[in-house]
């Protein structure tokens, strides 16, 4: 029998390492691909739509929030790896009263390198791990580098937009939270938790001069953009990558590329 901790402070109990694991995190899920788990993933949820090869071929077990808790036990797993907010607690209790149910808590880059490495240690893959969460490390010490002396002369009054109809927003207590902290950009509804609600005259009462406009869950386009310039003057408003700034498994190897490449857009490339 082998014991591990989760990131809420869980013990789990394994008779083995797993072989057959259902993951229903997208971004734990291109983590297990890239750990090279291939065989031992048999389940997957309908938004774990990376790796693609695994979107059409894995089973799928319905939504984070909607799971399908009979399709789960046909697939007789061994291990179920979760997330403290991407999943309902009702759920992952009635599966772990059944299975081995590993939970996640990640709210920085901190914990998620302490993530990315206790998945390696449960899944027998510690090298590779190790390997993912140093290259993660590495780039993001460079890009902290380049961008802290121009955080602390020009920081914009920032909101990051996740939803329309009603807007919705990342608050301070999110991951989004952390990385936008990264990039020099501050969060002006830091004081707000989780996802609020907001609406047009809250943004302008904020005197936001950043609103970027995030590709998921809401797939805000081009015209989202025309919608907010006539009620936001004067405030620069951007598309972004959503999966970099919340997917905090593998996907953090390229975020820190793609946060540089942003930072530089807002202020302007950095004096070497």
């Amino acid at each position: 029998m082998i014991s591990f901790n989760d990131q809420l402070g869980r013990i789990i109990h394994l008779r083995a390492y797993p072989k057959r694991i259902i993951s229903v995190v997208p971004s734990q899920t291109e983590l297990l691909y890239e750990l090279g788990l291939e065989d031992e993933v048999v389940g997957i949820t309908k938004f774990c739509i990376h790796p693609e090869k695994w979107f059409g071929s894995k089973t799928r077990v319905g939504g984070t929030k909607t799971l399908k808790v009979d399709l789960i036990h046909s697939l007789q797993p061994d291990l179920i790896i979760a997330n403290k907010e991407e999943n309902t607690k009702e759920q992952i209790d009635e599966l772990a009263s059944r299975y081995p149910v590993w939970v996640s808590d990640v709210n920085d880059l901190d914990t998620a390198l302490q993530m990315i490495a206790a998945v390696g240690t449960l899944t027998n893959k510690i090298e590779r791990a190790n390997s993912i969460a140093k290259g993660i490390e590495y780039s993001f010490s460079n890009l902290s580098i380049s961008h802290k002396q121009r955080a602390s002369s020009h920081t914009p009054e920032t909101a990051y937009l996740i939803w329309k109809d009603p807007y919705m927003i990342a608050g301070g207590d999110t991951f989004i939270n952390s990385m936008l902290k990264t990039c020099g950009f501050k969060n002006a509804f830091e004081h707000l938790i989780r996802y609020p609600k907001i609406d047009i005259s809250e943004l302008q009462a904020a005197n936001c001069r950043l609103i970027l406009l995030s590709s998921e869950p809401y797939p805000f386009k081009q015209k989202h953009i025309k919608e907010l310039e006539g009620t936001l003057p004067g405030a620069k408003i951007i598309l972004v990558d959503g999966e970099m700034f919340s997917w905090y498994g593998s996907r953090l190897l390229q975020s820190a590329e793609y946060f540089q490449e942003l930072t530089d857009e807002v202020y302007g490339p950095p004096v070497r």
